[in-house]
């Protein structure tokens, strides 16, 4: 698949604000790998092969096993996640897909018993803004399979 276009090349201020947020949210105070387990998780749902790649690849530098990897997609029946993983993944998808009937008081609820305010408005725009990615990466046709972790 070819990229259509330099998104960042051609609009530099816009992929400078968007990643002013990413720095923001790495010094938010949430574990990385909660926040790269969301981002992961809401570009599978959004078919987003670019940050999928990117965030699996991230997701091994940081330590995170296979396992808890292959069973991401299915992490409703997978045994790998903490109670809380299992908050941010369903705060996650009912953010994602917000069309299909908004956000329900019952995740809300479900999601306020493991974080607390300023980290579910942290969360909240971690998932936004991994959104954004998907949606800007898919336009455009990022090249999945490039990307490399920064060493650690």
């Amino acid at each position: 698949m070819q990229q259509r276009f330099h998104l960042w090349r051609l609009a530099p201020e816009g992929y400078k604000a968007m990643s002013a947020i990413e720095t923001y949210l790495a010094g938010c105070g949430l574990e990385p790998i909660l926040m790269h387990l969301v981002k992961l998780r809401a570009s599978q749902v959004n078919g987003c092969a670019y940050c999928i790649d990117m965030h699996w690849k991230d997701l091994r530098a940081e330590g995170e096993t296979e396992q808890r990897l292959y069973g991401l997609d299915a992490w409703r029946e997978s045994p790998y996640y903490t109670d809380r993983e299992r908050a941010a993944l369903a705060w996650t998808e009912a953010v994602t897909l917000v069309t299909q009937g908004h956000v329900s008081d019952e995740v809300y609820e479900a999601v306020r018993g493991h974080f607390d305010e300023k980290e579910l408005s942290n969360l909240t725009l971690v998932i936004s803004t991994i959104n954004a990615w998907n949606r800007l990466e898919i336009a455009h046709r990022g090249q999945a399979g490039r990307y490399q972790p920064k060493p650690r």
